[in-house]
């Protein structure tokens, strides 16, 4: 399921919102592989400041 939520996302092409990267980031710690540590890596370089003070989006990050 991890794996099919990343593949999506991938598809979609789009700029995600603080809802979409909170399901980006349990689906990285869930698959727990190579592709989810570049997709979060990624994901969290990319975030914009404002999602960054968000308690719950920060915590699904780490």
């Amino acid at each position: 399921m991890a794996e099919k939520v990343l593949d999506l996302f991938d598809e979609m092409k789009i700029e995600p919102d603080q809802f979409t990267l909170r399901t980006l980031f349990n689906a990285c710690a869930v698959l727990n592989n190579n592709r989810a540590m570049k997709t979060g890596k990624k994901l969290l370089d990319e975030m914009p400041e404002n999602y960054r003070n968000n308690n719950i989006t920060s915590t699904s990050a780490i």
